[in-house]
């Protein structure tokens, strides 16, 4: 049996994001690749299955490593340290309060990190996750890895918005997709928000500024 509270008062989240947000409005889902209506509306529509070509075409940074551009110093780049680093804004404004890359600073990919890579991963993704929760808009902090863009170990940083129920779980990207981008102004305060957040834990906050 569920500890939640039966009767739960609940209210509107009251923050600035949030009084921005497009609520109650359909969102345009056509930046979603074969996609159909928003999400959580109706079901996506799957395209055809293509047929499938090996070998693959390779990943950015697999053939020549000084190409990768998760290893270049990048404007970007909110918070690093000796091992560990976090961008975002890479693609301008988002609709959500904070999209964010974590890499390490090796070249390196999950298969053949070192230990002393691995075993700080954790430690990086709990920082960034509570950074992430110091905007206040934010309730979680949703972590995804796919890297089939890039031959270098990183992960996505997606922050949930308080109350947002319908970006529980793995849809949530998809609703960022849809998504209107927020003011600039505002995306650049949240960064602003994470970077000094994981520096006051170490680092530097901003190092190609």
């Amino acid at each position: 049996m569920s500890d939640a509270p039966q009767h739960l008062e609940q209210h509107p989240a009251d923050t600035d994001w949030h009084h921005w947000a497009p609520i109650g409005q359909t969102l345009d889902a056509s930046r979603v690749p074969g996609s159909g209506p928003a999400p959580s509306i109706a079901a996506f529509e799957l395209l055809p299955l293509e047929q499938m070509l090996v070998p693959e075409k390779p990943r950015s940074g697999e053939l020549e490593p000084s190409e990768c551009h998760h290893c270049r110093p990048s404007p970007f780049t909110i918070w690093q340290d000796d091992e560990w680093r976090v961008s975002g804004g890479m693609q301008g404004a988002s609709g959500l309060p904070f999209i964010g890359a974590i890499s390490p600073r090796r070249h390196v990919k999950l298969e053949d990190a070192p230990i002393e890579v691995l075993a700080g991963l954790g430690p990086v993704l709990q920082r960034v996750s509570e950074a992430a929760k110091a905007i206040p808009a934010v309730a979680r902090c949703h972590f995804s890895r796919w890297n089939d863009g890039s031959a270098h170990l990183h992960l996505w940083a997606y922050a949930r918005p308080a109350g947002m129920m319908q970006g529980r779980g793995a849809i949530l990207p998809y609703w960022e997709q849809c998504m209107p981008a927020m003011p600039d102004e505002m995306m650049q305060r949240y960064l602003r928000i994470v970077a000094e957040a994981l520096a006051a834990a170490g680092g530097e906050a901003f190092p190609y500024a």
